[in-house]
């Protein structure tokens, strides 16, 4: 009942005015509110939108009866509600996004069964159903909320609403494969005043969709026809035929010769555990999300991130290319086996080999282009002969022929058991080269993993298949150890005529109990474990299976390491990791096919195999293959290590120091299986990693390698927190003023050569103006211009406020701005040029910055190039757009309309520059950006840059006549640490009496030296006090006539009147009781002209003004007529607390 009030009071509020004709009773009205209440209209038609308008358009359902027909048809699933009456319609309501961008079309019908067609049916459960109609057509889009297709917000909540319910389609990527990514309400939709305009975005955090990625979101593949395989066809057969390889036939039963059954067993088992380990590792980072395409390359790089990532799935991609040439050599070879035993040798053996490998390599391209369909209905074939093969060895052990016994074959015997249980190593062979030979056999655990793309359930088919193909195949090879070394003895000779007559009395071998004497063998003979390869084909019941068995093995692996080679090489080259393989990213047809890639692997493939010589690769692919098994346990460890709340795997059975281990078992079998092959690995990995760092790929994956560099970062800093400040550990942690750091480089590349490795270095910047605006543009910066600082190599943050005026914005950022220990000490700002022509308020919230600075103990240093510090006006519009790369908005607003005459407004930059800059700025921007500049642009132009360039031999000239604790001293040593700044020399200038002038200058030298400070030169100024120039001083008293009260020429009351409407005006009391200091001043200035016009850049003591004694425009003079004409100069002072020490 509570729930029907609400709906009906709902209704009032939103009611439009009456239409022209109002509607029978008992029919549906439908109606639409603009967010912009652009005005009624009709009652049956939706308002169109406006430039202005949001994106949600809100069609209410009224009481009444069943839906109307042109209502767009539900899912099966729901199509029962429209037949439930008057019930189920009440207070139904749908929201429709509108996409901003498309223009002033219609948005269709109401109720969204717009023009296009675009029929959208939701399920209950999450996955989004698309019908016949194209979900974007024109350049309209829709996409479609419909908030549910029953009365379930108003069942749940008891009023409509136009927040969104929890549900999956809001969490997709836009570029989705399984369905269209639906965008939730944004905060401010639901949150700002419906006639505002709100923000045009709807991307979760650093989520924003990308061209590329909005491209793919434009259509959804037809599901019709793309071929996905479950876990049984897809994984395991694939692992499987991988796995058991033509070592099974050919090797095992030479392993058991040498090793014996007991140790055969252990090295399978060793094996076992490094691809379990890896196993338990992929499964876990498998279920951590949803798997694209690229097997172990997407599981490495979306863990690690693009270096690690860009390097294994590049060496991966060849490892399987050349794998294939492997396998196709080893089948190749058995048929020249086969052929050399018939007498049919084509040309020669090698010969042969080359000519069977192409031929049998083409055939496998034919069958991996045909489709990947035509690919798994082949694995399965092999597979069947494969099972066969090893089922016909089986039934052989059991059935001993006398035939057989010469060459070594007596059936199931404890006599051969024990004596094959140990070891028998021959030929130099020891357990580590056994191992080695072995190792490569149990290789293969990824192929299910390489075709992810293809499954259709990637995060529950990679676990199964893989540990099961992992058990399977272990059993089979353990029992076939066991079998093979019970049953045949190490060495026959094949001789008929061997069996013994007599009872022999030194007779200990397992053959001569059996009754043959094989002791003619030890200078060599054909047959037995230890000579004759083909021992499994001698004991099978049938020879030929065995043969086949061996076929089926190798074309098998060649057959999957042929497929997996170009999908891990496609999902590299799609990342663009690797800008010149962008060509092999292109897919074919409905599985998206990369023929390219296909081409490419064939190539290599064929290649190695008319090289034949694959002794030598053979080490390094097993090498490659290990690499990533390696990488993919360690990713485990570093996303466990990294506690991102990210990593949540479905698969719980896996443990970080369990994976870290099996990462290292696999650096070490590398060495086991080939020193040199694991260096070479090593060596080519740590290049590609390196080429990969330097290239910096845009790309951001949420790797775990940046939720550890946060985690450390997070706790050092709690770490700092916890240690109290030394002297010795002192820096200059500088808070900069500004504004857009790109509107003044010479202030950021003068701090920055202090700063850079030493202190902390933040950008502030005050945006001023509406609030609404402002922030809108605070988002938007933070990104780009953190951005910029990055591109051009800053280690610096940007950190914007919005606030009233500077001066608030300033006292926010210096009780805000940092972090624990990691807080700025120092305030820098640029000298304010214009202060003459600018709004006298302007300069009184300058002025007060400084006394807001020392208030909270910050040091302050005014920056001052007598060519100015503020380029914004001069940077053309392709600049501008080349410095914010893909930030989202691409408009630096350099100039600003002024909101009011009370205050400057100009929200891009700290300190507003005079209205008379500002037109001719508007001016500047509209010609095109290679007009020429005038000659002072030009000079600010060269200014700005002097910073960035190398500093000659010249002089930094420190005027230290206070002392402030020594920051004074400090910039400017800081500064020759620097590689730019490193040849040029201190000269230190200090106050002094005439009389005295040799005592203070050794005073001065003593304390530089315990400082540990070099410097070229010391100078007493003796004549610091001499009255200035008449000139000079006139010159003075005409600059602050216009800011003069006269209080003595006036009346009283007008006279206080005025002081209290603009307290920046000089009083006569107060020019006459600082007169001493405004002569210093002038004084100083005369100085730095005779002694400092040549330095590279001045570092002298800031004067200071007593709080509420010394008018603003009174202490601005000063500065002004002590920093006039002169090199860059840093008016520096401290904190007054000790920021040099000279004990140790």
């Amino acid at each position: 009942m509570e729930g029907k009030q609400q709906q009906q009071q709902r209704q009032e509020e939103l009611a439009p005015p009456p239409g022209p004709a109002a509607p029978a009773a008992g029919e549906e009205q439908r109606w639409e509110e603009s967010k912009d209440e652009a005005g009624g209209g009709a009652l049956g038609r939706p308002l169109g939108p406006t430039p202005s308008q949001s994106r949600f358009q809100v069609d209410l359902v009224a009481e009444g009866a069943g839906r109307p027909a042109e209502q767009p048809r539900k899912a099966s699933g729901e199509g029962g509600a429209a037949g439930k009456g008057s019930e189920e319609a009440k207070g139904r309501f749908r929201v429709n996004f509108v996409d901003p961008s498309a223009g002033d079309e219609s948005p269709g019908e109401p109720g969204g069964g717009s023009s296009e067609g675009a029929n959208v049916s939701f399920q209950n459960g999450g996955d989004t159903v698309l019908s016949e109609g194209s979900l974007h057509s024109g350049g309209h889009h829709h996409y479609y909320y419909d908030t549910h297709t029953n009365t379930y917000y108003l069942r749940t909540f008891g009023h409509n609403t136009m927040d969104a319910v929890p549900r999956i389609d809001h969490y997709r990527h836009t570029a989705a494969d399984l369905g269209e990514k639906l965008i939730r309400p944004s905060l401010a939709e639901l949150h700002d005043e419906l006639d505002k305009e709100p923000f045009e975005d709807g991307y979760a955090n650093g989520e924003e969709g990308t061209p590329a990625g909005e491209a793919a979101a434009t259509y959804t593949a037809d599901s019709k026809g793309v071929v996905k395989f479950g876990w049984i066809k897809g994984v395991l057969v694939r692992c499987m035929l991988n796995i058991w390889g033509v070592m099974l036939f050919i090797r095992l039963s030479w392993i058991v010769g040498q090793a014996g059954i007991g140790l055969s067993v252990v090295v399978i088992g060793m094996a076992t555990v490094v691809t379990t380990i890896t196993g338990l590792s992929t499964s876990a980072i498998a279920t951590n999300g949803f798997v694209r395409g690229g097997g172990a390359y997407y599981l490495i790089s979306r863990s690690l991130g693009p270096e690690f990532g860009g390097a294994i799935g590049l060496i991966f991609a060849f490892a399987n290319a050349v794998a294939v040439a492997m396998y196709v050599v080893g089948f190749a070879e058995t048929v020249v086996e086969l052929l050399k035993e018939n007498g049919t040798l084509m040309i020669d053996e090698m010969n042969d080999i080359r000519i069977i490998g192409a031929i049998t390599v083409v055939i496998l391209l034919g069958i991996s282009v045909a489709g990947m369909e035509w690919e798994a209905k082949a694995q399965i074939v092999l597979l069947v002969i494969l099972i066969l093969a090893i089922g016909d060895f089986v039934i052989g052990t059991f059935i001993p022929l006398d035939s057989k016994k010469p060459k070594g074959f007596f059936g199931y015997k404890a006599e051969i058991f024990m004596e094959n249980f140990g070891p028998d190593f021959r030929h130099d062979e020891t357990f580590f080269s056994v191992f080695a030979i072995f190792f490569p056999a149990a290789t293969g655990i990824l192929a299910g993993a390489n075709i992810s793309g293809d499954l259709a359930d990637p995060q529950s088919a990679i676990p199964k298949g893989t540990l099961l193909a992992i058990l399977i195949t272990t059993l089979v090879y353990a029992g076939i150890a066991v079998s093979v070394g019970s049953c045949v003895v190490r060495d026959a000779t094949g001789n008929i005529n061997n069996t013994i007559v007599s009872e022999l009395t030194n007779c200990t071998t397992a053959a001569c109990k059996l009754n043959y004497d094989f002791s003619s063998c030890q200078t060599g003979c054909q047959y037995g474990l230890m000579n004759n390869f083909q021992v499994m084909s001698m004991v099978s019941g049938f020879a030929p299976l065995i043969s086949a068995g061996i076929f089926s093995a190798t074309l098998s692996s060649a057959l999957a390491s042929l497929v997996s080679a170009p999908k891990i090489f496609q999902a590299l080259c799609k990342d663009n990791i690797y800008p010149g393989f962008q060509m092999f990213a292109k897919g074919y047809g409905k599985n998206n096919e990369p023929l390219r890639g296909y081409l490419l692997t064939f190539l290599i493939a064929l290649g190695f195999i008319l090289i034949a010589e694959l002794n030598v690769i053979a080490p390094i692919i097993s090498n490659f293959f290990l690499a990533s098994y390696a990488l993919i346990n360690f990713s485990v460890f570093h996303a466990s290590l990294a506690k991102s709340p990210g990593w949540r795997p479905a698969f719980k059975y896996y443990n970080m120091w369990i994976s870290l281990v099996g990462a290292i078992l696999c650096c070490i079998v590398m060495f086991v299986i080939n020193w040199w092959a694991a260096l070479l690995t090593y060596v080519i990995v740590l290049g590609l990693y390196i080429y990969v760092t330097y290239k910096k790929p845009d790309v951001n994956w949420g790797s775990s390698t940046q939720a550890l560099t946060y985690l450390n970062a997070l706790q050092h800093s709690i770490r700092l927190s916890g240690v109290e400040d030394h002297v010795k550990n002192f820096r200059p942690q500088c808070l900069i003023m500004t504004g857009a750091p790109n509107a003044r480089p010479a202030l950021l590349h003068l701090v920055h050569a202090f700063t850079k490795n030493v202190g902390l270095m933040i950008c502030g910047h005050v945006h001023m103006g509406p609030r609404r605006q402002a922030m809108k543009e605070l988002s938007a910066d933070l990104a780009k211009y953190q951005r910029w600082l990055i591109k051009n190599k800053m280690k610096a943050f940007y950190a914007p406020v919005h606030a009233e005026d500077l001066r608030d914005g300033g006292q926010y950022l210096m009780q805000a701005a940092g972090l624990g220990r990691m807080r700025p000490n120092t305030l820098v700002v640029g000298f304010k040029k214009n202060w003459r022509q600018c709004d006298m308020r302007d300069v009184e919230t300058y002025i007060n910055l400084f006394h807001d600075a020392f208030d909270v103990q910050y040091g302050v240093v005014v920056i001052r190039l007598k060519e100015g510090l503020d380029i914004s006006h001069l940077q053309g519009q392709e600049e501008l757009l080349s410095s914010q790369e893909k930030s989202p908005c691409t408009k630096d607003v350099i100039v600003k309309v002024d909101y009011s005459k009370k205050a400057e407004t100009d929200t891009s930059i700290a300190f507003a520059p005079s209205s008379s800059e500002r037109t001719s700025a508007l001016h500047k921007d509209s010609k095109s950006p290679s007009s020429p500049l005038n000659l002072a642009d030009q000079r600010l132009l060269d200014a700005s840059t002097q910073f960035q360039k190398k500093q000659g031999k010249s002089n930094i000239d420190v005027w230290w006549l206070f002392d402030d604790g020594g920051l004074t001293l400090l910039i400017p040593y800081l500064l020759t640490t620097k590689k730019k700044w490193k040849d040029c020399k201190i000269r230190v200038f200090i106050g002094g009496k005439i009389n005295r002038i040799d005592h203070d200058r050794r005073a001065m030298a003593t304390l530089l030296s315990k400082f540990r400070i070099d410097f070229s030169d010391i100078m007493v100024l003796g004549d610091i006090n001499t009255k200035p120039k008449k000139e000079n001083i006139a010159a003075f008293e005409e600059m602050i006539e216009p800011f003069r009260l006269h209080e003595d020429d006036k009346e009283q009351e007008i006279a206080d009147k005025m002081k209290e409407d603009e307290p920046w005006r000089i009083t006569d009391n107060e020019l006459e009781l600082y007169k001493t200091k405004t002569y210093r001043q002038i004084r100083l200035n005369e100085l730095l002209k005779e002694h400092s016009s040549t330095a590279t850049i001045i570092v002298m003591s800031l004067p200071v003004a007593r709080k509420g004694a010394v008018s603003s425009a009174l202490y601005m003079a000063w500065l002004e007529a002590l920093s006039k004409d002169l090199p860059p100069i840093l008016l520096v002072r401290g904190n007054h607390q000790s920021v040099l020490t000279f004990y140790s």
